[in-house]
């Protein structure tokens, strides 16, 4: 498999330490971006992309993500596969569970090269923007309410990811 290209929008350190996580999950074959330093050329070198960015009020995204999503719109996503994650707090906000990383889904400029849905069980919530036809469309962290399942979901979607990427 080639080189994974991770890129995260981090505010607090959070979508930080779970891109670190992803990157240690697929070992040596991954970079890390902070998304706030990346150009779409970055993007488009990559054929397997992971993008990350946690829920800010109510279907945001991190700030450096709403800024920089529409260049995606630069990049030919032909012959590429993307996985997204997403992080929030089914608890505190049950009614826009990692709302963020459905906003990202929506305003991909190709939804069809999306891989890595991730079942819905195991969450309480009410409503998330992410959920498409009973699974979320990429992996859901919530380091507040389940820090004890991120590890194990990060390396069960990570191999995943790798059985569906180009």
């Amino acid at each position: 498999m080639e080189t994974v290209g991770i890129f995260y929008g981090s505010t607090s350190g959070s979508t930080k330490s779970a891109a670190e996580k992803i990157k240690k999950a697929f070992g040596k074959g991954a970079d890390l971006h902070d998304i706030k330093e990346a150009t779409p050329e970055m993007i488009a070198k990559y054929t397997n992309l992971v993008f990350g960015t946690s829920a800010w009020g109510i279907g945001d995204m991190q700030d450096d993500w709403e800024d920089f999503i529409d260049s995606l719109s630069e990049v030919d996503f032909t012959e590429k596969k993307v996985a997204l994650f997403g992080l929030g707090d089914q608890a505190e906000y049950p009614e826009s569970f990692v709302d963020g990383l459905g906003t990202m889904y929506c305003r991909l400029p190709d939804k069809s090269v999306v891989t890595g849905f991730w079942p819905t069980k195991g969450y309480k919530y009410y409503f998330s923007l992410a959920e498409r036809d009973d699974k979320f469309v990429g992996l859901a962290i919530d380091d507040h309410q389940q820090p004890e399942l991120t590890d194990e979901r990060v390396k069960t979607w990570v191999e995943q990811i790798k059985k569906e990427f180009i």
